[in-house]
């Protein structure tokens, strides 16, 4: 006797060697002998032999037409087994009754299984629902198909490049489009951007990295709302000084400028004038709002994204040849150049002129700067400051700027839009000089300044903290060790920094002797904390990584094939004339630190970006290395 029985989930065939009512032990075609229940049995036979029952009902079964058989079948309940009776018109042979019993289990969406060898024929509109969702489903695989072809040919189907963004930032994976694009990448071997770049998706690397940026920091574009810039106070006292800032040439958001009186018989008054949108700019109004969105200005070679809209940052920039509101900081100093007393005042201060590096260090620099200086405008008043900076520096006993680092300045010539014409120089100017010092010192004696004094007054602010060697934002006034001051608070670039315009907020409250928009402990101060170092670290790589892709390009641009470099440490150089750090694993490993060094560029992958070099050999020439310092 032979058996027809249902095991994990599909039919087996095999000899009965024993019954036992309940159960049955059986052997199986290939030999193996098993115990199985009564109750799974759906047929006993005496031929054909087990092991070609369903070897010959399988192709009996494939050719009975599902549809048929629906049309056949009666409303309710049947068994496969009176089922074969009707369809074959006489008492089934074992291979015939089989072969209804797997065309039946073959069609689920016609029959639906309701116990041992029993179903019931789907109702018609149900059916007609999952027919139409198979046919949805083949189409959609065609539809697959014939993308992963396009693609792998370097062709962009309308679907696909409709969803460029999506697929390369937030894929969804249970789209077809999807489904389609990673099976053509892992065809091809190429990465998400390598598949897009090649079929024409992405113009240029410059906008896969640009766009990828914006997608994570501003989902919603970079478009102000349609806010109305708030008008300048006209209640100021106006200041009696000339003041004038130092910028680069680039700089448009004017933060910060100086100023200088004498004071005969006792030194100079110093002045250190702060832009003042947080006189306008209402905390918890619209436009806070949209300060508190972006929270810093991004910056990038060629480009920026400004935290405030322009109108409001032309209203309040310290433009030369304007008056602007401003926050003052006045330092009486004797002639040995101490501060003996200070002063804040919110008043109206005179731009006389905006000073730019290019134009001032040709003849106020190292070299200079010790000597008779040409008469040019504001020369005694920056030669004034720049004996105070240094007595400053010398009393915290902390350089205000780490000495032989380089600042590297970027300048893209071309229009942005199509950035591959785009051609790039990168300048580098060493950090230290008297200007940066200069600036440097007095923005931290203002910080400094600023922070006790809300510290002293149990007014709530955010400080820029250094203990252990670690920088971090805190509301508390800690010491900051890395410049040598007891307390230091952002204060100086509200137009650029959320966390600035929040403390000058803090700060027009003292000096007005008014209830601050931030309590002590104020949840939403903390939340604002917190987010400001999560976005302004981002922002901070992308910059990196954005300067990282000039590098790239500028390598490209020059033709290059070897270039020089300085070993920073094991397998780490720090390239010529670029911002640019680099692993090199052909290093050999008992080069030391300052060590020069020739490498040959193998490979420029401006997508990723990546670079490849190899060691070619050392230099004779060894320099000292340029340290990395800890931003303040």
């Amino acid at each position: 006797m032979n058996v027809l029985f249902e095991e994990d989930g599909g039919f087996k065939a095999g000899s009965v060697m024993a019954d036992n009512e309940a159960s049955l032990q059986v052997e199986m075609p290939s030999g193996k002998r098993s115990k199985i229940k009564a109750a799974t049995v759906l047929l006993r036979f005496e031929m054909p032999a087990a092991g070609s029952l369903l070897d010959v009902a399988t192709p009996l079964a494939e050719e009975i037409e599902p549809d048929f058989l629906w049309e056949c079948v009666s409303d309710g309940e049947f068994s496969f087994l009176d089922f074969a009776r009707d369809y074959y018109g006489h008492e089934p042979a074992p291979v015939e009754a089989t072969a209804v019993l797997l065309a039946l289990h073959a069609a689920p969406i016609y029959f639906h299984r309701k116990g041992k060898g029993r179903f019931r024929k789907a109702p018609a509109d149900i059916l007609a629902a999952a027919l139409a969702s198979l046919e949805k489903k083949r189409q959609q695989a065609l539809a697959m198909e014939g993308w992963i072809t396009q693609l792998k040919a370097g062709q962009l189907p309308a679907e696909i490049a409709a969803m460029t963004d999506a697929l390369l930032y937030a894929p969804d994976r249970n789209r077809p489009e999807t489904k389609a694009f990673e099976t053509a990448c892992a065809d091809t071997g190429l990465t998400a951007a390598q598949l897009l770049f090649q079929c024409g998706a992405i113009k240029s690397p410059y906008f896969l990295h640009y766009r990828r940026f914006l997608h994570e920091q501003f989902p919603k574009g970079i478009a102000f709302p349609a806010l109305e810039a708030p008008g300048l106070p006209l209640d100021l006292p106006k200041a009696d000084v000339r003041a004038f800032s130092i910028d680069d040439a680039n700089t448009t958001e004017i933060d910060d400028a100086l100023s200088v009186v004498r004071l005969p018989g006792i030194g100079s008054r110093i002045g250190i004038h702060i832009a003042a949108p947080g006189l306008a700019i209402e905390h918890d109004s619209p436009l806070d709002g949209v300060a508190r969105a972006r929270l810093s200005t991004v910056y990038m070679p060629g480009n920026k994204i400004t935290m405030l809209p322009d109108a409001v940052v032309q209203n309040y920039t310290l433009a030369g040849g304007t008056d602007c509101p401003a926050v003052s900081l006045y330092l009486t100093v004797n002639e040995q150049l101490e501060i003996i007393s200070h002063e804040s005042r919110l008043e109206s201060v005179h731009i006389a002129a905006n000073l730019r590096h290019h134009e001032i260090e040709p003849w106020f620099n190292a070299e200079t700067v010790g000597g008779t200086l040409p008469d040019e405008p504001f020369r005694d008043e920056l030669l004034h400051l720049w004996h105070f900076a240094n007595a400053c520096e010398g009393r915290r006993g902390k350089p205000s700027a780490m000495q032989g680092i380089n600042d590297y300045n970027f300048a893209i010539e071309g229009d942005l839009a199509d950035p591959d014409a785009c051609t790039v120089q990168i300048t580098a100017r060493k950090r230290g000089s008297p200007l940066d010092k200069l600036v440097a010192e007095l923005m931290i004696v203002a910080n400094a300044t600023w922070g006790g004094l809300l510290a002293d007054n149990h007014i709530a602010c955010l400080y820029r903290a250094q203990t252990q060697g670690k920088v971090r934002m805190t509301t508390s006034p800690l010491p900051h060790e890395g410049l040598g001051v007891p307390q230091y608070a952002w204060m100086t670039s509200p137009l650029r920094r959320y966390c600035d315009l929040v403390n000058q907020w803090q700060l027009i409250a003292c000096l007005r002797e008014e209830t601050p928009a931030f309590a002590q402990k104020s949840a939403e101060l903390f939340a604002a904390m917190r987010d400001f170092e999560v976005t302004y670290a981002a922002y901070a790589d992308f910059q990196r990584g954005m300067e990282r892709y000039w590098c790239l390009r500028w390598l490209q641009q020059e033709g290059l094939v070897e270039i020089d470099a300085t070993v920073r440490r094991e397998q780490l150089v720090k390239l010529d004339h670029l911002p640019l750090m680099q692993r090199v694993p052909s290093l050999p490993a008992d080069l030391l630190p300052g060590a020069r060094v020739r490498l040959q560029i193998e490979a420029i992958d401006l997508l990723g970006p990546e670079l490849s070099v190899r060691f070619a050999g050392l230099l004779d020439d060894a320099v000292t290395p340029e340290t990395e310092d800890e931003e303040a």
